[in-house]
């Protein structure tokens, strides 16, 4: 008997979000078919796509819809024909992050996997990524220079004054290393926490809190890195690392360091998590407007979104790992689209990959 109904609320948004949310659909198929379980996928609207229909990226409907549901798939957002907007109602900040200070979704969990069979995709030489290397970003996302205040320009004598403003306390920090310390715990059991602790007070209370969350873990080891080494060493020897906990900020740019070393955006999951169960899901990439509706877009990181939240949101661990296993099967076999294809091999589409991703679960192949 297939057991009751969770809501998804599905928002595709704008660029190449439709088509590969439509492609990861057909996975998301054949994993409730071969477990036996149906969700409920709500589609809402968010971004360009909003602002076009409803005239803002972040409808109240949509709003209501993530309230109503277990978690959010998220896709893209922005593109070229809203830059002219001004900043505050462009899509990227009037959609995303309303939705994490919303809901609360305080840490950002992003995994850079570098398969061994894809270590030519990653810009770094193959001696520093032989094996492939699997390093986990964990992002605070709702506090630090995003949302502290004051915050604001204003004019001056000598022309204008901008301010951010760094500020966290200590619940804040205990909240999300506490993800990170948990985390650690089903990998390498180590925790790299990036600061800028020779500078900034706030480092200095980083370092402090999250020495006391160290230890309620006596089991994962706790070591510290300043931001622009961290920078570094991540093309240096990415393999070095296991959880990076970082604030906001040096998340941000670090995530997608980390991104890039890995190949391919393309291939990158990421989670954001509040209190409960509740979490949005969504690639590491954006609306990449220059190849939308060519289908000719990576579908694997909104496939992974997927996998992060049927573990993490519905607790279906072994549908994760399945559909974890058939996306390292099929690149194991040569499956490329083109982001991640090396000269002389052939690419598939958007659809094409997905399918064959959803035919690897249906039949249990997948390689891990």
């Amino acid at each position: 008997m297939a057991e009751p109904k969770g809501r998804v609320a599905v928002l595709a948004g704008d660029g190449i979000g439709p088509e590969v949310m439509t492609a990861t659909r057909e996975v998301c198929g054949a994993v409730e078919k071969a477990y036996g379980f149906q969700l409920e996928w709500r589609d809402g609207l968010v971004g360009g796509a909003a602002i076009d229909a409803k005239g803002k990226a972040l409808p109240a409907e949509t709003v209501e819809l993530c309230r109503s549901s277990k978690a959010v798939l998220f896709g893209s957002v922005g593109g070229p024909k809203w830059e002219s907007l001004p900043p505050n109602e462009q899509p990227e900040r009037a959609a995303l992050l309303p939705l994490r200070k919303i809901f609360g979704l305080y840490a950002n969990l992003r995994p850079a996997v570098l398969y061994p069979e894809l270590t030519e995709c990653s810009p770094l030489r193959l001696e520093r990524v032989a094996g492939g290397f699997d390093v986990l970003v964990v992002r605070e996302l709702t506090g630090g220079l995003y949302f502290g205040q004051p915050k604001g320009t204003e004019k001056t004598e000598r022309g204008e004054r901008a301010v951010d403003t760094m500020v966290y306390e200590t619940h804040e920090i205990e909240r999300v290393a506490e993800v990170a310390f948990l985390a650690a715990a089903g990998r390498k059991k180590r925790v790299t926490l990036v600061d800028k602790a020779n500078v900034l007070e706030s480092s200095l209370l980083w370092r402090k809190v999250v020495k006391g969350v160290a230890a309620k873990h006596p089991g994962i080891a706790l070591d510290f890195i300043y931001v622009d080494n961290a920078a570094m060493q991540l093309v240096r020897e990415p393999g070095r690392f296991d959880v990076l906990l970082c604030e906001n900020l040096f998340g941000d740019i670090l995530s997608d360091e980390a991104a890039a070393v890995a190949g391919s955006l393309g291939m990158l999951p990421s989670a954001s998590l509040g209190e409960g169960s509740f979490g949005l899901y969504e690639p590491a990439g954006g609306s990449a407007p220059d190849i939308a509706g060519k289908g000719v877009a990576n579908p694997i990181a909104q496939i992974l979104s997927v996998a992060l939240m049927l573990e993490m949101s519905f607790g279906k661990r072994e549908e994760a790992v399945a559909i974890r296993g058939a996306v390292a099967g099929a690149i194991h076999e040569g499956w490329r689209t083109g982001d991640i294809a090396m000269k002389g091999e052939k690419a598939v589409g958007t659809r094409e990959m997905a399918q064959e991703i959803a035919r690897r679960v249906a039949l249990g192949r997948g390689k891990g």
